[in-house]
């Protein structure tokens, strides 16, 4: 069999909402060649194993499994991470986040360009979030936690690969260390999260659900619990006029929004819209300390 044929035959087993494109994708995956190259050797003779290794990962995303799992990396931020089930599928939404605080990291070490930002990355995963900012922000300090060991691993992996593991400082702690962690609280300029923020019966009736980590997704009955944990700790761990970035649903910005007010005084707050003009991004810029 050749690779048109096994194309055809995966085609015909195509459900509604699968494309053409992704056998393509996942057969080149197997044999190790870009798609363009796959295209232009379609009368390539196929190996026994090849045709088993293919029919075996094309089982798996006709059964669910994310195409991004299967091939075992995924495009962010211009950068290839390597990705488990034990992490979220990064995705083009949360650039507007790195975007964001790369602009506001240069803006800052123009006014004070003889202290190096230092950064804190909750709930860091496959460390998409830090790793892209230490790849634009060589002088950076990043702290990026996870509650999960297996993906604290995957991130170290990412970091090693893109040589900024001198940059980062990975922790196993649930949202922030304890306060006898070094550097101490009041020593972040920057503390950034993509947290759980999809609501409790919402995410059950999503797509994803059992099928990237639960525990990364779940915000809990109004999906705004870790928002609320996070505007409990943060400021203790922020420096003066410091800002704190963070993801949101897009049905759930103005409720973001409104909870980040009753929260704080003497800040401002923005709520930023993505590419496609849903709300995404919440900035909090601090005047002073919160006590």
């Amino acid at each position: 069999m050749n690779a048109e044929e096994l194309l055809r035959l995966f085609t015909a087993r195509l459900k509604n909402d699968s494309t053409q494109l992704d056998t393509q994708i996942i057969l080149a995956h197997v044999l190790e060649q870009p798609r363009a190259w796959l295209l232009a050797h379609l009368d390539t003779r196929l190996t026994a194993p090849q045709i088993e290794s293919a029919t075996q990962a094309f089982e798996k995303f006709q059964a669910g499994t994310p195409l991004p799992y299967i091939l075992g990396h995924w495009e962010f931020f211009g950068l290839e991470f390597e990705i488990t089930e034990d992490v979220l599928i990064p995705r083009p939404e949360t650039e507007l986040l790195v975007e964001k605080a790369i602009a506001w990291m240069q803006a800052s070490s123009t006014k004070h360009p003889e202290r190096n930002p230092a950064i804190a990355d909750i709930g860091t995963g496959s460390g998409a979030i830090a790793i892209s900012i230490a790849t634009q922000v060589p002088d950076a300090r990043i702290l990026a936690t996870d509650i999960s060991p297996a993906a604290l691993r995957v991130a170290k992996h990412n970091a090693d690969k893109f040589n900024v593991q001198h940059q980062i400082e990975f922790v196993e702690c649930d949202l922030l260390p304890s306060s006898s962690f070094t550097p101490r609280p009041s020593s972040f300029d920057l503390i950034c999260a993509n947290p759980p923020y999809i609501p409790t019966d919402t995410l059950r009736l999503l797509p994803i659900f059992g099928r990237e980590p639960t525990i990364a997704l779940d915000g809990g009955t109004d999906g705004l619990d870790a928002y609320r944990r996070l505007f409990e700790l943060a400021p203790n761990w922020l420096a003066p006029q410091g800002i704190m970035l963070l993801e949101t649903e897009a049905t759930l910005g103005v409720k973001a929004l409104s909870l980040a007010y009753d929260s704080f005084s003497n800040v401002s707050i923005h709520l930023h819209q993505d590419l496609a003009g849903h709300d995404r991004l919440l900035e909090i810029q601090f005047h002073e300390q919160q006590f």
